[in-house]
Formats: structure tokens, sequence, C-alpha cells
């Protein structure tokens, strides 16, 4: 599969290139085109126990949606829920990417998407204690809101990231959560960050430089019951 990212920044679109007969998985509702003759099969990949598991613990759909490029090959266009970047990060079978709630928008052939228990530390930072872990070979495409940025930790190196700017990471990285302001939990919350992700590596950080949580509380607040 090859991937071209169309109208980049704010309202990006991935055009995934597939050979003939080569697959694609793509997160239910993601779709926005494809060319002729690309045929589609919803279903719930993995069976009822592992898409139910994706579903109520990762945060995903149900059901997933494999389009199939006819002989002549074909392309599939695919954008995220929310106003923000997509991009292409591959994995290998010693390199298996750890993506928060709905960050997963499509994945190659040779890819796997399964849920995984992340640690107390991922249920406690808001971000659901469920991540989904992508591996095998092959490409995933990530969508999220705002920008995003892509940070290669280099053995010993780290980083903080607020939990709710938090797209992806290497399984190979270390990750510890912590208040942002140590030992003082009011003045964390004065300050407006509450919890923090200190990340070591080596490996990959995808971070998104907007909170989703924000834009939900925010909305939550002004509609629809504010009136002028």
């Amino acid at each position: 599969m090859k991937t071209e990212i169309r109208h980049p920044g704010s309202f990006a679109v991935a055009r995934c290139f597939l050979d003939g007969g080569e697959s694609l998985r793509v997160e239910a509702g993601a779709m926005a085109a494809t060319s002729g003759g690309v045929q589609l099969q919803a279903k719930m990949e993995g069976g009822l126990l592992r898409g139910l598991a994706r579903s109520a613990l990762g945060g995903e759909s149900l059901f997933t949606t494999r389009y199939t490029a006819p002989a002549g090959g074909g392309w599939v266009d695919i954008a995220h829920h929310l106003p923000g970047d997509v991009k292409v990060a591959p994995v290998s079978r010693d390199r298996a990417l750890m993506l928060t709630r709905g960050a997963w928008i499509a994945s190659s052939e040779g890819v796997e998407i399964v849920t995984k228990w992340g640690g107390m530390s991922n249920l406690i930072g808001g971000e659901g204690g469920f991540l989904i872990r992508a591996e095998g070979d092959g490409d995933v495409v990530l969508g999220c809101y705002g920008a995003m940025d892509v940070v290669e930790l280099a053995p010993g190196e780290t980083i903080t990231v607020d939990t709710g700017h938090l797209v992806a990471y290497d399984e190979t990285v270390k990750s510890d959560l912590r208040r942002a302001v140590e030992g003082k939990t009011i003045q964390s919350l004065k300050s407006g960050e509450g919890l923090v992700f200190d990340f070591t590596g080596p490996g990959r950080i995808l971070t998104q430089t907007r909170n989703p949580s924000a834009l939900i509380s925010y909305l939550t607040a002004e509609l629809p019951f504010k009136t002028a």
C-alpha cells in the first residue's frame, strides 16, 4: 500500500493506493471516496469477542470495513472525524505501536489491530485503561485533532506530554504518569495541567496540538443550553 496525504493540515485526507486484490481495513465511517470497482465488506475483525473488546474497551467501532481493489488496482480516500492531521506510521514485528482512543483510521494488510491493557496509569490519566495495539508488518493511518508531531526519542531521552495531547507511542518507550506539579494537586489544577506522562526512549512519540477533551468540555458548557 502506498499513501498520499492530500490537503495536509486541518482537513487532511489520506489516499491509499492498492494493488490488484490488495485490501485495506478502515474504521467505520472514515471512508470519503473510492475509485471505481473497489469492493467493501463490513465485519467484526477477529470475531465477536475481539470486536467487542475493541469497541467497549479501546474506544473504536465494533465493525471495521475492508476495502479490496479490483484486478487493475484502485484507491480509497479516508479522513479523521475531527479536523486535524493525518499521518502514516509504519509498524514492524519488533516495533509495535500503541494508539490512544480514536487515533486509528486504517491499516494495511499484515497489520493486526488488537486491544491491550495499558495499565492503571492510562486509566488514571483519563485516556482509558485499554489501548489499541497495532502489530505485525505494514502501515497504520492515524488521525488527530490539530497538527501531529512525531518525536524520535534516543535511548534514555525523555519527553513530558499532557495526557490529552497523546496520540500514539512505540511499545519500546517507557511511560510514567504523574501530576504536572509534583505533590501539589491544587496547584496542578490551577495551572490547567492535571496529569502528564513522562516518556523515556528509545522510540516514537506522536502528539496532537489540540486536546479533544477540551473541545468536548467547551461545547458542553456553551451548547445547547447557553442563551444570549
